[in-house]
């Protein structure tokens, strides 16, 4: 068993709307079937014996093991506590070789799966050791580190719920909810409205207090001190006890309260100068310590937090008894468990010397041993849901705090006898405020009910009813994919949207081009989406990125299939036959949102069936509007878009708009069928967005298809009396759709320059010229700058194998070279000749051209 081609589809994709990982797995003859295999299933189970059924009941197919390591990956992440359920095994085309397919939550925990279980299966096959105990441990391990902590994943599990879609931008807590110009964005318990003047004045404790006196909120008096012998004259000054702590730290770290004597001030001011260099004595505030969380305007959760202790049982030494407590499975290290172990170092030996206790003392049963002074989560103390018993002068004073820190999220300390009551009348105070606040305590305390605190903070970032979306149009097809992205794109904007283009010619925001070359991918895509200037983002969606990676959003509102078409690829990535194609153009169909649209080619079966994996609701569009699944279609009372003599209707029920195709310039006058198709399919996804019929239809009149708007797509030029037609065409359908268009174009003679993609199959290069050599007089051929891994002067053979039984063509010559070819056909044309270049740099080729044009 060898496995290769590891990929992430990091979206909805061919198998599912599950991220997924998939590899591709050669299985020799005897790895066919497990039942070559004498005793593996046996073995396989021994070493993980909750892998399951190897196969559903009642089938009788061989199970090969590529399908083993299928169940071993999924099942391996599973009782490593991920949430995975979707696998799945399929034989390709080529015998022996299988496509694995297994869901992932986090994606390096998918990789590690996959590896982990590939080394069971050899173990099982081979009858060697497998540590099981170690490989769950490793896949644990992994996935505490990768995935969301507590306070993100909250926030994130928020907005999913209310369907706002979500991007991890980096390894950390940094994520972007929502697209384009109505995206937000958080770090952990920050958003993009957390300033960072805000910020900082919390990380100063000495500020915080000025300013929050100011405003009447109670704060204990203290000041900063220099070194020790300040800190103690400080402390004299304040009255003992006193609470010393770094003046910019956070999560309780170097914070020690209760300190009554120069020793203990010894080692507390030692512990907080490791934090910081400034350190604040401030006066010891007796009472317990609560967190308050406010988020904009109110209080949404609060809680008591006790510090780390241990109760005696009289048998345990104080170290076993925090041994014993650390073992509970909420206990963990650092924030990813709702619990962290209790930290046994110097701090809580000093906090038991106070106690005239060692950590080898034996406590009383019952007796409360404190093992440090703070209150922290994150030393290992605990928490107790007070939200309901929190006083509403107190509730104001805590948003008074924030307000007056200027922070949207806000965590207030709080150290008082009792939240049922104002702080003026308990002698309370506000200790600190904190930026970025921990929410576990909140989310799981340890005692009491868990509040929403991720969904309030995603409704005070995006109010009832916005889910951050923009428009999102998907087009796919074998032809016509750019001209639609493009019209689209045109009607949107003329609609005062600013949008976002990606196509297989660049990434474009406005009428800006950000990038260039085939941009047809989900890298495009997102790009486009992080974007906070797009309004609105039509997407060209090819067949190779959704292979790749699947789609870069889970959801569009329009989704275009133009047409599904011979010779686009085949035979790459193991899609060998149209029908193959037409599943992975499906993709962005089975994925419109529910209220959303799929706009289909009637005429076009396999396009047509599409139609039952729509969620949403279906616009189809045609030439002929007598056509079988038009016709019904219509008289169902559905949409749909068809060319009536000489113009485009749109018609649903007695609904019906009439655009003539004199005014629709890329049709010619309505004689170029493929550029009519293109703006049908336009017309009916600008319906579906909602556009007004006049910027629809003021859209089609300014659309123009020349070669800085629609570069390599029928782009025509007059050279000295003669046509010349630029094309990026490159598949035996557009061959078609060009020959039908020139035929409608009349010309003296007629010439085409040509060369073919190396990357196709030998019978599409072949059958390019196959088509072109009935309709042309005179074919120059050329050897494209990239071979795409053929032989050179491979590629020019196939298109002459092409034109072995032309009926039309006197003159067949090859040229090295494009620009070579097409200087050699514009030397040839005279006045009223045609000549087709198809290209193959689109930029670089239309430049050359228009210099010769200019040249005259």
């Amino acid at each position: 068993m060898e496995v290769s081609r590891i990929r992430a589809l990091r979206g909805p994709n061919l198998w599912s709307r599950h991220t997924a990982i998939e590899a591709i797995v050669a299985c020799s003859e005897n790895e066919r079937s497990i039942d070559e295999q004498p005793g593996f299933e046996a073995r396989l189970r021994a070493r993980f014996p909750e892998i399951g059924s190897l196969q559903p009941a009642g089938h009788k197919d061989a199970i090969s093991l590529a399908h083993a390591l299928e169940l071993a990956t999924l099942g391996l992440q599973a009782h490593a506590g991920c949430p995975v359920t979707f696998s799945r095994t399929s034989q390709t085309v080529e015998t022996g070789i299988y496509q694995v397919v297994v869901e992932y939550s986090e994606e390096e925990v998918g990789r590690l799966a996959l590896e982990l279980a590939e080394n069971l299966c050899r173990s099982a096959l081979n009858d060697t050791p497998f540590d099981l105990t170690g490989a769950l441990a490793s896949l644990r391990e992994l996935d505490e580190d990768v995935r969301f902590g507590p306070s993100t994943g909250a926030i994130v599990q928020a907005a999913t719920a209310r369907s706002i879609p979500c991007r991890r931008l980096t390894a950390g807590s940094l994520v972007q909810f929502g697209w384009g110009s109505r995206q937000r964005r958080i770090q952990a318990a920050e958003t993009d409205q957390t300033s960072a003047i805000a910020e900082a004045i919390a990380q100063d404790k000495d500020l915080t207090k000025k300013l929050l006196d100011a405003a009447g909120v109670p704060v204990p008096i203290g000041r900063q001190a220099e070194d020790i012998d300040e800190a103690w004259t400080a402390a004299c000054e304040i009255g003992l006890p006193v609470v010393v702590k770094p003046s910019d730290g956070n999560q309780g770290k170097g914070v020690t309260v209760n300190v009554a004597t120069r020793e203990q001030l010894q080692v507390a001011y030692a512990a907080a100068a490791e934090i910081s260099p400034n350190v604040m004595i401030e006066r010891y505030i007796p009472g317990y310590d609560f967190r308050l969380l406010v988020i904009g305007k109110n209080v949404v959760a609060a809680a008591r937090r006790d510090p780390p202790h241990v109760i005696g049982d009289g048998v345990h030494t104080i170290r076993e008894l925090v041994d014993l407590v650390n073992s509970d499975p909420r206990r963990g290290v650092g924030h990813a468990t709702s619990l962290t172990k209790i930290r046994f170092d110097d701090i809580a030996i000093a906090r038991l010397a106070v106690q005239n206790l060692t950590a080898d003392s034996i406590p009383a049963q019952g007796a409360r041993i404190i093992l440090r002074n703070n209150a922290n989560l994150s030393t290992g103390g605990t928490a107790t849901d007070v939200t309901d018993d929190v006083h509403p002068e107190l509730a104001a004073r805590a948003v008074a705090t924030a307000q007056m820190v200027g922070l949207d999220i806000c965590g207030i300390d709080v150290v008082c006898d009792d939240v049922n009551k104002p702080l003026e009348d308990q002698g309370g105070a506000v200790i600190e405020t904190n930026a970025a606040p921990g929410l576990r305590m909140h989310l799981d305390p340890s005692f009491g009910k868990g509040r929403a605190v991720g969904e309030a903070i995603i409704a005070n970032m995006f109010a009832d009813g916005n889910d951050g979306r923009i428009p999102i149009v998907a087009v796919a097809g074998t032809n016509g994919k750019t001209t639609t992205v493009r019209l689209i794109a045109h009607l949107q904007t003329l609609s005062g949207l600013r949008v976002g283009m990606t196509n297989s010619d660049g990434v474009y925001i406005g009428q800006r081009r950000i990038d260039t070359g085939d941009c047809s991918g989900p890298k495009s895509a997102r790009n486009v989406l992080l974007h906070p200037d797009v309004d609105a983002a039509v997407l060209e969606t090819a067949r190779g990125g959704v292979l790749r990676e699947g789609l870069a959003f889970d959801r569009c509102n329009v989704a275009v299939v133009t047409n599904i078409g011979i010779g686009d690829h085949l035979g790459l990535s193991y899609i060998s036959t149209v029908e193959d194609l037409a599943v992975v153009k499906r993709v962005i169909v089975q994925n419109v949102a529910p209220n959303g649209t799929a706009v289909l080619n009637a005429t076009d079966p396999m396009v047509a069936r599409m139609a039952t994996a729509c969620p949403g609701s279906v616009t189809y569009f045609a030439h002929d509007r007598h056509h079988p699944i038009m016709s019904t279609h219509c008289a169902q009372g559905h949409r749909v878009v068809y060319q009536d003599g000489d113009a485009i209707v749109a018609s649903e029920g007695s609904f019906e708009q009439r655009i003539a195709l004199a005014d629709i310039p890329i049709t010619r006058n309505g004689t170029i069928g493929f550029q009519i198709e293109n703006a049908m399919a336009a017309t009916a996804a600008a319906w579906a967005l909602g556009l007004d019929w006049q910027i629809i239809r003021k859209g089609l009149v300014t659309f123009v298809n020349d070669a800085q708007t629609a570069p390599g797509r029928f782009n025509v030029f007059d050279y000295r009396g003669a046509t010349l037609i630029a094309d990026y065409g490159h598949n035996p359908d557009a061959m078609q759709a060009l020959v039908k268009a020139v035929d409608a174009m009349p010309a003296k003679k007629r010439m085409v320059v040509i060369s073919g993609a190396g990357d196709r199959r030998d019978v599409d290069i072949s059958h390019q010229t196959q088509i072109l050599g009935d309709a042309f007089d005179e074919v120059l051929l050329y050897q494209d700058q990239c071979q795409r891994g053929r032989a050179d002067g491979e590629v020019l053979a196939l298109l002459q194998q092409g034109l072995v039984n032309a009926r039309r063509v006197k003159s067949i010559e090859e040229i090295r070279g494009e620009f070579l070819a097409i200087d050699t056909a514009l030397a040839r044309l005279k006045p009223g000749d045609l000549c087709l270049i198809l290209i193959d740099q689109v930029d670089e080729a239309l430049a050359h051209i228009a210099k010769r044009v200019a040249e005259g």
